[in-house]
């Protein structure tokens, strides 16, 4: 039975629980919807008068994440994970973190933060073992790393055989990955073509192939996978975004990546693609195709979401003179 006095205390107590959740539900409202300045605000203010709570503290580490503030990132993503070691998702946000500032890095402090990219991700398959994500960042860390630092492609392949008691399909993009550090462009573009098939057409999967694709620099067929992907029953909002930034980096059919972008901005956003970047590449497709104004505005619109964006601030400034 529930005492009078612990009764009391849970009716006091009950408004700022409520209140933490709804201001965190809030700015993960405003991250999925690419509303990065408004969330980051919105957080700040959170942790700045009340106790730090983990939730808050990842989700402005991945606020900044998407700003590629790295330094800022490390720094809410270490106090979510010293709030709540045990959980998977806010270690696994940590290496993502550590992993950025490696390969930004000069050689000798590449290899430091190396060495707590794997940790952080082998902590967090240890947590989760059935996290598909957190095995697949793992497989892809062993797989580029040198042995010196923990790498080796036996252990991206018992990664890849942890991944198939899963979900069998993105076991395949590990092979593939495996086959093309060989140089076995044959035998990637098989077991591409297996992911395909397994998870029956899936738009992440034609997404790999394309990229495979591009590498190889077969352009014409990169358009195919990436025409497939837009014709998956349910391709996801990020998938739709990154197959139009593959398009335009390529210098490849700018109305179909306007078109997909117009398809993931009808749906979405989604905190993968954040919006405020999709502006912007927005714009710089409709500058490809003379339409100096529309570009203007996408990058306003850019910067309405996150006003420090630098390239939509330069972008537009460009368009200026």
């Amino acid at each position: 039975m529930i005492t009078r006095t612990f009764k009391v205390l849970l009716v006091l107590l009950l408004p700022i629980a409520s209140l933490t959740a709804s201001v965190t539900d809030s700015a993960k409202d405003m991250l999925a919807a690419g509303r990065v300045d408004e969330a980051i605000a919105a957080l700040n203010g959170r942790l700045s008068s009340a106790p730090a709570d983990a939730e808050s503290s990842n989700l402005l580490c991945r606020a900044y994440f998407t700003l590629e503030e790295w330094d800022r990132a490390e720094s809410s993503c270490r106090k979510a994970v010293s709030l709540d070691p045990d959980n998977s998702r806010f270690h696994l946000w940590l290496g993502r973190v550590y992993g950025e500032k490696a390969d930004r890095a000069n050689f000798l402090a590449a290899l430091g933060l190396a060495g707590k990219v794997r940790g952080e991700f082998e902590r967090a398959v240890q947590l989760n073992p059935k996290d598909v994500d957190a095995r697949l960042d793992l497989a892809e860390f062993y797989l580029e790393a040198p042995g010196i630092v923990g790498g080796g492609e036996q252990k991206a392949r018992e990664q890849a055989q942890s991944i198939a008691s899963v979900n069998p399909a993105p076991e395949h993009w590990v092979y593939a990955r495996i086959a093309e550090k060989k140089k076995d462009a044959a035998t990637a573009e098989r077991e591409y073509h297996r992911y395909i098939d397994l998870s029956k057409g899936d738009a992440e999967a034609w997404f790999n192939l394309a990229l495979f694709l591009r590498r190889q620099k077969r352009f014409d067929e990169m358009e195919q996978a990436i025409v497939k992907l837009s014709q998956s029953p349910v391709p996801k909002l990020n998938d739709l975004f990154e197959a139009s930034e593959v398009l335009y980096r390529a210098g490849r059919s700018y109305p179909f990546a306007t078109e997909l972008l117009r398809r993931y901005f009808a749906a979405g956003p989604v905190e993968a693609a954040p919006a405020f970047k999709a502006h912007y590449l927005l714009g710089m497709l409709l500058e490809k195709q003379g339409d100096k104004a529309g570009a203007a505005n996408e990058y306003r619109t850019s910067l309405s979401l996150a006003q420090n964006f630098d390239i939509a601030q330069q972008a537009l400034k460009r368009l200026a003179h």
